[in-house]
Formats: structure tokens, C-alpha cells, sequence
């Protein structure tokens, strides 16, 4: 079957659902960042999204990712469920865009965003057992960090066909939901 790729909008009903069901089914997601020596590093992270385009990961800002981040902010994200098999219908998305640590109200909303997607994490976060308070301190030495996509490309075989891929672009404003 030939590859083919094909432009719509991000206003149309199909890649909206199709984001939909891609980012619902799947919450863990690999980071691609590029090192000050210009070489490309990938991390894996859970991920959380908001109706606005953002997409948040909680790191280590001491991690090399991270670090890279802090020097350049270009990054590339693929989300994807990793149970399918090959030769099924495949369906994942890669994003393209900037990311930066949150600080301030971002960190806020992140941490809510993050919160409503990973339950444990909100519970640990309050901490009523000891258990949870440990896992909290350690979780208080993390940040959130916002990716903000500019771009994707879909791969979703059961909505636009074997071998489609659909780009769009992502205006700022533009909401997912």
C-alpha cells in the first residue's frame, strides 16, 4: 500500500475525533529535544492535555531532556497506544512545537490538568498516609513542563484509510475540544 499524506484543517470534525480517541487511549507519550551540541534526545513521560492545545509532563529539571529544554525549546512529541499490533489498524500522532518549564499560574493549571488525568497523583499530593507523603516530597522535587505544538501529523488507519497521514497546523487559540 502506498504512503500518501494529506493536509486538512484542525477545525475538521474527523481530526478532532481522531485526536480525541488517540490522546484518550494513550497517556504515556516520547519527547524528542535536541542537545546544545545539536544532537537529538528522546524521553518518555506521562501526559496530560488541556482543551487548549497544551500537552504537560512532569520531569526532573536536571534531567538531560529538561536541560536541553532550557537552551532550545524546539520539541517533538509522538503519542501512540503501544499494545497495537503491526499489521492492525494503527493510529498515533506526532506533534511538533516548543516546550518550556510552567512557573506561576501555568504551573497551576498544569498541576490540575495533570491531577484530572492521573488521580493518584492528586491524592498522593495530599498526602493523608505516610506512604503518600513520601511519594509527594519526592514529587515536589519534579516540574511541570508545557509543550505548546505548532503542528502534527496523524496516523489513524480506521478513520482516513491504511498508510493516510493527515498534517495540520495548530493556530494559537485553536481548542480541542
Amino acid at each position: 500500500m502506498p504512503l500518501r499524506t494529506i493536509s486538512m484543517p484542525i477545525s475538521s470534525p474527523r481530526v478532532r475525533a481522531s485526536l480525541r480517541r488517540i490522546l484518550d487511549e494513550s497517556t504515556l507519550c516520547s519527547i524528542a529535544t535536541v542537545t546544545p551540541r545539536g544532537r537529538a534526545h528522546i524521553n518518555t513521560a506521562y501526559v496530560a492535555y488541556s482543551r487548549e492545545f497544551e500537552f504537560y509532563f512532569l520531569s526532573d529539571p536536571n534531567s538531560r531532556h529538561c536541560r536541553n529544554l532550557a537552551t532550545n525549546p524546539s520539541t517533538g512529541m509522538t503519542i501512540f497506544n503501544s499494545l497495537r499490533t503491526w499489521g492492525g489498524s494503527d493510529r498515533g500522532v506526532q506533534l511538533f512545537g516548543n516546550a518550556a518549564e510552567t512557573r506561576g499560574d501555568a504551573a497551576a493549571t498544569a498541576e490540575r490538568t495533570y491531577g484530572a488525568r492521573f488521580r493518584p497523583y492528586g491524592r498522593w499530593m495530599q498526602g493523608r498516609t505516610a506512604k503518600e507523603r513520601a511519594l509527594a516530597a519526592d514529587l515536589r522535587a519534579l516540574r511541570f513542563y508545557r509543550f505548546r505544538p505548532t503542528r502534527l501529523k496523524i496516523l489513524d488507519e480506521t478513520e482516513f484509510g491504511g498508510g493516510v497521514f493527515v498534517t495540520a497546523r495548530i493556530p494559537r487559540g485553536a481548542r480541542l475540544r
